[in-house]
């Protein structure tokens, strides 16, 4: 069976996973400070990263247009999509508009869009779960049961080494972000139904380090039938210890490491980790 899988820029890649995998992505775009920086391969994300941290205001995103989606969906393969959460972005309304108009214009073709219910390396796990169960010979409709039950049994948790672009956004108040940097407070976040939520408060960064590790001993199940996903902003020997210090306790089937492109850095801003599972 011939498979395409569509992602949004959200959905973190190395240059290994690209080739390993029928994947086209539909890049997001960000504004800051009048700038607008398209994500996709051209966009250097240590000088975005470093504009970030410079600039007072917030970035602002936008979601890939339906065109970006139907100019993917185009060839013979059946196309599977996957979008950043829709609780957090349109992008997901964007992709089956496109998929609408797609089918509109064309005629008889598979299309199906997925809400990933979450961001980054989680998006990722998912794009390699389907690229996985479309190597069993299935029907179309059966990888989506099998993927949508993947979807549902799968944790995002996020480590944050600041604050930073949640106070820009208006999110949480200058006070309060002061008073956890001081305190050198460490937030571990979750996503919740397709949303992200404060896990819990931890102070200190070692501290919160050795949490992030025992969280997924915590919330996950048959660990050794999963595969973890780490993404990390900048701080790739954080997520080398990360990944050691989980050796050393968990079975995982596989783990994998990736860099966050733009969107991901927008959400997890330098030194956050991002880990699904």
């Amino acid at each position: 069976m011939s498979v395409k899988i569509v992602a949004d820029s959200c959905c973190d890649l190395t240059q290994s996973l690209l080739e390993q995998m029928n994947i086209q992505l539909a890049p997001l775009t960000i504004q800051l400070e009048g700038q607008v920086y398209r994500d996709d391969e051209n966009l250097d994300i240590d000088r975005f990263i470093a504009d970030m941290k410079a600039s007072p205001e917030s970035p602002k995103t936008a979601c890939p247009s339906p065109k970006e989606f139907m100019d993917a969906y185009i060839g013979d393969e059946s196309v599977f999509v996957v979008t950043l959460s829709s609780a957090l972005s349109g992008t997901y309304k964007s992709a089956v508009l496109a998929k609408d108009m797609f089918m509109e214009e064309v005629g008889k073709k598979f299309i199906h869009v997925f809400d990933s219910f979450s961001a980054s390396v989680g998006e990722t796990l998912i794009a390699l779960k389907i690229s996985e169960v479309a190597k069993w010979g299935l029907e179309d409709s059966q990888i989506v049961e099998k993927v949508n039950e993947y979807i549902k049994g799968m944790k995002t948790f996020f480590m944050l080494d600041t604050l930073e672009n949640l106070v820009k956004a208006g999110r949480i108040s200058p006070l309060i972000a002061k008073v956890t940097s001081i305190l050198n407070v460490k937030p571990i976040m979750a996503g919740d139904e397709g949303t992200i939520k404060v896990q819990e408060k931890v102070i200190g960064s070692k501290r919160a380090f050795r949490r992030f590790v025992d969280v997924i001993g915590e919330e996950g199940t048959n660990l050794e039938d999963r595969t973890l996903g780490i993404a990390h902003c900048n701080c790739l020997e954080k997520a080398l210890e990360f990944k050691n210090e989980v050796l050393k306790r968990y079975n995982f089937k596989e783990i994998v490491i990736v860099k966050t492109a733009g969107i991901s850095s927008v959400y997890a801003n330098e030194g956050g980790l991002i880990i699904a599972f």
